[in-house]
């Protein structure tokens, strides 16, 4: 066991690490759209020719892919949780800055897999949105309204930087056991980007069937009447 004192210092430095790292993936980290489509259909056999395909395959199939997804990540953070965690709690910030990118990756390749591209302002605040439901934090429309997106996400990464720090610095203080950390490290990594990854993956699922239903819902005829004749309009 470590002193609170440790912990609030442990915190910070794993708040500021996130902070910092989700600040830098923004700005360099993204998914390549063209490349992933080409995987989706290469790699994992979805019959898509746009990201607008994915609406005619069976949501069942997309679960299938975004688990495959969700634990590729999970593996890629918990072989770089192992390595960083040579260096114990030194290397906690370089580690929390790749961690980051692995994660919004993640949540990227989900949000492009059940339809949603990120190719305007609105788009990239419902990817934060997403993130931030991720870490588990309720991000308010209000707030998306009144704010332009260049100041809505740093918002919405300290939030989550804010939350994340003060769910996982418990676990995250096992860091400082000498030789331990390796192992640590690499469990810590594997198991924050599988939480992260199903809530980004539910987030997701959930506005993909909303779309869904919202496009079987049949449009009702407009009826325009005039006085001797009725013209309806489809």
């Amino acid at each position: 066991m470590i002193g609170q004192t440790a912990k609030s210092w442990l915190r910070r430095r794993i708040e500021s690490g996130l902070q910092r790292g989700f600040q830098r993936a923004y700005q360099t980290v993204r998914v390549n759209p063209s490349k992933f489509l080409f995987q989706l259909r290469a790699g994992y056999g979805l019959p898509i020719s746009t990201f607008q395909g994915v609406y005619s395959v069976d949501v069942e199939r997309l679960d299938q892919v975004a688990q495959r997804i969700i634990h590729g990540g999970m593996k890629t953070a918990a072989a770089e949780g192992a390595g960083f965690g040579m260096g114990g709690l030194l290397t906690i910030v370089p580690d929390l800055g790749i961690l980051s990118a692995i994660t919004l990756r993640m949540i990227q390749k989900l949000s492009l897999l059940y339809g949603f591209e990120i190719s305007s302002d609105e788009e990239t605040a419902e990817l934060w949105i997403a993130a931030a439901s991720a870490a588990g934090v309720d991000i308010s429309r209000e707030l998306l309204e009144k704010e332009v997106v260049n100041r809505f996400v740093p918002r919405v990464i300290q939030k989550i930087a804010a939350k994340a720090g003060a769910e996982v610095v418990e676990k995250w203080s096992g860091r400082l056991i000498p030789f331990a950390s390796s192992v640590i490290g690499a469990g810590l990594n594997y198991y924050f980007v599988r939480a992260w990854g199903e809530r980004a993956r539910a987030h997701f699922r959930q506005r993909h069937l909303d779309v869904r239903k919202l496009a079987s819902v049949p449009k009702k005829p407009v009826v325009l009447d005039f006085p001797d004749v009725q013209i309806i309009s489809n």
